[in-house]
């Protein structure tokens, strides 16, 4: 497996796994909608993820859940602009811009961006090519259809192999447009056009990704799926199962998880960690 990857000239060693901290400054998410509008607020949050763990903070201003409406451009940028720009005065924690819109990820990189975090696999006009240009980590994930109507049914007939056959292609188009092999990252998008069947099989088999020899990004914090495994029904009240969820991603292969609990998430994978290194040690703690 890849072992680092360079982000805002900082290099994250992916022996363990990093943590991508959420910073949502959108009124519609489905976790904390509203919450962290406020560029302050947002600036104050993202802090707190750095200091309770993250390693790199994920900036979003449009919405990607189930139903989402589309934003416009200008929204966007007015939304994640101040934020990533606040934040650059005051951190130097690397910063993902999560957007398919090429000019977001211009405006957002030249504010102060390290990264793309791209539910569209750069598949949007314009994307591939700004994406080389700047020449930035890039994530690219995995999306049936599109936020509005992805979860209109969708349907499979082998979840990880339509997967694996996806990132191969995208993998390969982007490095043909120029895109250095060390700056991607794929991304599986539990719940993004997928059924609670379809996302635990992918948990499931999530080590089979790592296979193809970039480093595999988990996004399952707070997720429906878990709501629908624990009856949890508030996107808040779903803490325990996305450590839980984590946790095993980790135990897959995950080298980045995307999660809302980081200071949590951190701790359970320490303990996690110790045992590893007591496993990798025969068991001895000299």
């Amino acid at each position: 497996m890849p072992g680092v990857m360079t982000c805002g000239g900082l290099t994250l060693d992916l022996a363990r796994p990093r943590l991508m901290g959420i910073v949502n400054v959108t009124p519609d998410s489905f976790s904390d909608g509203g919450r962290y509008a406020d560029r302050d607020a947002a600036v104050a949050h993202a802090r707190e993820l750095v200091a309770a763990g993250a390693d790199v903070l994920d900036i979003g201003g449009e919405s990607t859940r189930p139903g989402a409406e589309p934003v416009s451009e200008p929204q966007e940028l007015a939304r994640v602009l101040p934020v990533i720009q606040g934040l650059r005065q005051r951190s130097s924690a690397p910063i993902s811009i999560d957007t398919s819109k090429p000019a977001v990820m211009r405006e957002a990189i030249l504010a102060g961006a390290d990264m793309i975090n791209d539910v569209r696999a750069l598949r949007e006009p314009g994307a591939l090519e700004t994406a080389a240009e700047y020449a930035v980590p890039v994530c690219l994930m995995h999306m049936r259809g599109e936020p509005l109507t992805m979860q209109d049914q969708p349907t499979y007939s082998d979840v990880v192999a339509e997967q694996m056959a996806f990132f191969e292609e995208r993998i390969q188009t982007c490095l043909q447009a120029g895109l250095a092999r060390e700056n991607l990252v794929i991304d599986p998008g539990f719940g993004f056009g997928k059924q609670l069947a379809h996302n635990l099989t992918l948990l499931h088999r999530l080590s089979e990704l790592n296979t193809l020899g970039y480093p595999v990004l988990a996004g399952l914090s707070r997720k429906s799926m878990l709501g629908h495994l624990t009856g949890r029904e508030k996107a808040n009240e779903r803490a325990s199962a996305s450590v839980a969820a984590a946790l095993l991603a980790a135990q897959r292969g995950a080298a980045i998880l995307r999660v809302h609990d980081v200071a949590e998430t951190a701790d359970a994978l320490k303990v996690w960690l110790a045992l590893k290194r007591l496993d990798e040690d025969n068991g001895s703690l000299a």
